[in-house]
């Protein structure tokens, strides 16, 4: 067990944890969580370093994860420097280094999402996990996204990481250009609804920063659509959006129904 600060690997944790430039250096990323260590484990087996807390391996379910990971693999620290990695008030005491996952882009994509400047990672992670949810292939995300690694995107996306492709600093606007479906924005002021069209065909959705909204050249690209809201509230957060946006695909494609609008130009 490790219980110095001094020790060497446990400064690299500290790294991981908070440094997006030793996240990018490294090609790792600390993972923390139970679920989401083992929804990591799941698509992609042991990772590179099992970590858990002192009083977590007394808890039946994170000493099995324990054993089970190679005896090079595995690391336990004492519950006052597990606290200094983890970014929970309530820590479960696992965690664990991975690489970052590369997967392949599909040779043509019927279903992503286009993610421009969303700075908050608790925003970015709860839009990827709707995402992956919805059956979304792979999330752009532009040069000035928050980091998508970071442990607080990570714990929002909760294994969405492992079940998307994942493309960072892309050039939205050449994706936007070189995409074959329907290209869409959500905006306030579009005449027509969300629920109008035929989303059962190649989708991909724009969502724009939390507070400035998708760039006007972006904008130009896509054609905007409105969510309806009855209720009288003005607007929606970014995660919510998507959400809605997301999963209308998903239900349009399951009902297998005809929609009385022809796809958007």
């Amino acid at each position: 067990m490790i219980s110095s600060r001094d020790n060497e690997r446990f400064k690299s944790l500290k790294k991981l944890a908070a440094s997006a430039r030793a996240r990018r250096k490294s090609g790792q990323a600390l993972i923390e969580g139970l679920n989401v260590v083992t929804a990591y484990q799941e698509v992609y087996g042991a990772p590179l370093t099992l970590v858990i807390s002192e009083s977590a391996f007394a808890v039946p379910a994170p000493r099995r994860l324990f054993h089970a990971a190679p005896p090079g693999g595995r690391l336990v620290l004492s519950d006052a420097l597990f606290s200094e990695v983890s970014l929970l008030k309530t820590p479960d005491g696992v965690s664990a280094i991975i690489s970052l996952p590369v997967r392949c882009e599909p040779a043509r994509v019927e279903y992503g999402v286009l993610l421009e400047d969303i700075q908050d990672p608790g925003n970015l992670g709860a839009i990827l996990r709707s995402a992956a949810a919805a059956g979304v292939e792979i999330a752009y995300l532009s040069a000035h996204c928050a980091d998508v690694w970071s442990p607080k995107a990570l714990r929002a996306g909760m294994g969405a990481h492992f079940r998307l492709t994942l493309r960072e600093r892309a050039d939205l606007h050449q994706v936007a250009d070189d995409f074959h479906g329907q290209l869409l924005a959500a905006s306030l002021s579009a005449e027509r609804s969300l629920f109008d069209l035929d989303l059962r065909g190649p989708v991909a959705f724009i969502v724009g920063n939390e507070g400035t909204g998708i760039s006007p050249s972006l904008s130009a690209l896509a054609a905007a659509v409105r969510i309806p809201m009855p209720g009288g509230m003005e607007s929606l957060n970014a995660a919510a959006a998507a959400a809605v946006c997301l999963f209308e695909r998903v239900r349009q494609r399951a009902a297998g129904s005809r929609r009385r609008s022809p796809p958007a130009a």
